[in-house]
């Protein structure tokens, strides 16, 4: 193949839409075949290769359901913190503007799996 100074802005192009098509599927079925061992990982199998072992890791995130944020807060309250902005929520608390204590009790944990590839050459 010519360099990439060597080429015309076509075949730039028509190299840099191969390359995308390409990363786009590669990028497609990792995600397929991710899905498929997170499933199976999720119903208790086990996966490994010569250099990978394949666990999940899980993420927990904090949400405040706003209908009923609004309800223990007010409108006034749920304004102030518009989408429920875990931190922003939580600033308010702190300086006491909201009980903490109702917005611990408020709180929801949304949790996700993400697949994992831990090297076995540590």
């Amino acid at each position: 193949m010519d360099s990439p100074e060597d080429l015309t802005l076509s075949e730039l192009l028509e190299r840099y839409a191969t390359l995308r098509d390409t990363i786009l599927g590669l990028e497609t079925e990792r995600d397929e075949l991710g899905a498929r061992v997170k499933a199976a990982l999720l119903g208790g199998g086990q996966a490994e290769t010569d250099l990978y072992r394949a666990t999940l890791k899980v993420s927990r995130r904090i949400e405040y359901p706003l209908d009923r944020f609004r309800e223990v807060f007010g409108d006034a309250a749920a304004l102030e913190v518009a989408t429920i902005d875990r931190r922003r929520a939580e600033a308010l608390a702190k300086s006491g503007d909201l009980d903490g204590e109702r917005l611990r009790e408020l709180a929801v944990v949304k949790e996700t799996q993400a697949l994992v590839l831990q090297p076995k050459t540590r």
